[in-house]
């Protein structure tokens, strides 16, 4: 049995402080953009996420891109 991966789908979030918690480490959150292309380059998905990052008030952590596939039997 051949099973593939298929990539269904692409977004990206950017961890952005919320807070902080009862002994005052920062909290943050994952503000998710869904609607990347499939073809997007790595780099290229950074260098939004980072213009994003500019003009947003709170302070930002870590960027992640997430990729959805389906597993299909070929």
């Amino acid at each position: 049995m051949a099973v593939n991966k298929v990539l269904d789908s692409t977004s990206f979030a950017i961890e952005v402080e919320s807070g902080t918690d009862k002994l005052g480490a920062k909290i943050y959150r994952k503000k998710s953009f869904s609607g990347v292309k499939k073809s997007a380059a790595p780099e290229n998905v950074y260098a939004v996420a980072d213009a994003i990052k500019n003009v947003l008030s709170a302070d930002t952590r870590d960027y992640y891109l997430n990729e959805a596939s389906k597993i299909v039997n070929a």
